[in-house]
């Protein structure tokens, strides 16, 4: 990249945007990139710009942007871009950092299934997958298209092993289940789905499914729209409920209470361990909820899109490992949060 010729453009067009950029961390204003910069790297050796094109901003993924921005090394200049769920958007934004010569895109992406045709709109610009695991996993390259997430057969397995506690703590082995499912198609959704169920079968449970595994979207008023109707008598006729999030699992909870049905009496149990969720945890209306980084994720991108230009290993700068299945992907580790341990997460 041209970064040598570009050094005295960027530093006139700083002093021109000065309104724009306003250090590191700075926030997004309307449909304007935020970027993230510092003084440092003026004058550093080598400068690096890279941009991180989210596929919308929710509670997590801001937390999972602010987690790059951190853990932004002096000598990158950062900037932000938000596709609105619109993978048309995504595609757009990613070739514009490529014409603009940028060193490395990261791409959370709206659909995983369009990992490829995003690959190959960035051209010859190293590429960094954070948080949504890409359809097509054999276009990851250690050198050229890396992942950086949490293992999503880890996800589910704590919620399964949760609820194989409670229930073998009441001497009981057969249960039916509500399954809340996330976005269908998804890597994140069919792992979190597959590994929760195939946990209660290993913990010694017979788990039937109550009716049909319902989409809601991870959106908490989808996940209102689709439970309602089981308990529409206002009556529960299951032993749990599994959502593929916490924001669904708080829209079944809300459905609940819309019924008069108290939710503390039946485990409800999600995934990412949201400040919301970890309130009702607290609350004792979400049983248990598992810890997804978005600070770790944001910093594993980072690093391993900086690492990729310098040419060392992924995970360099962190404690977070390379997969041993795949050299060219950093798993940032789940963990179960339970009422015992809520606390210990609040300023995680």
């Amino acid at each position: 990249m041209k970064k040598r010729n570009k050094l005295v453009a960027l530093a006139l067009a700083s002093a021109m945007a000065a309104t724009m950029f306003a250090g590191c961390g700075s926030e997004e204003k309307k449909e304007e990139p935020t970027a993230t910069s510092s003084a440092a790297a003026e004058t550093a050796g080598d400068q690096y710009e890279i941009t991180f094109i989210l596929s919308l901003r929710d509670e997590f993924l801001s937390a999972l942007e602010k987690g790059a921005q951190d853990n932004c090394p002096d000598n990158v200049k950062l900037t932000t871009q938000d596709a609105q769920n619109d993978a048309a958007k995504q595609q757009q934004m990613i070739e514009s950092a490529r014409n603009a010569e940028n060193d490395a895109i990261i791409i959370n992406l709206v659909d995983p299934a369009s990992a490829a045709s995003m690959l190959e709109s960035a051209g010859d610009v190293p590429v960094v997958f954070v948080n949504r695991y890409p359809t097509d996993d054999s276009i990851l390259d250690p050198e050229k298209c890396v992942y950086v997430g949490s293992d999503e057969m880890t996800s589910g397995k704590f919620q399964g092993e949760f609820l194989c506690d409670y229930f073998n703590e009441k001497g009981q082995k057969d249960i039916t289940y509500v399954m809340i499912q996330g976005t269908l198609g998804q890597t994140s959704t069919t792992n979190r789905t597959a590994s929760a169920i195939q946990a209660l079968k290993d913990g010694g449970l017979n788990a039937t499914l109550k009716g049909a595994e319902l989409a809601g979207e991870y959106d908490r008023a989808t996940a209102i729209e689709v439970f309602s109707p089981l308990i529409s008598t206002g009556e529960v006729d299951f032993d749990c409920v599994i959502s593929n999030n916490d924001a669904m699992a708080l829209g079944v909870i809300e459905a609940m209470e819309q019924k008069g049905i108290d939710p503390s009496e039946t485990p409800i149990v999600g995934i990412d361990a949201t400040a919301d969720g970890r309130q009702a945890i607290k609350d004792g209306k979400l049983a248990m909820s598992v810890f997804q980084d978005p600070n770790g994720q944001g910093k594993g991108a980072i690093l391993a899109a900086v690492n990729m230009i310098e040419g060392k290993a992924l995970n360099e700068g962190s404690s977070f490992e390379i997969a041993a299945e795949n050299p060219a992907i950093v798993w940032v580790p789940f963990e179960p949060v339970t009422p015992d341990n809520v606390a210990d997460y609040d300023n995680r």
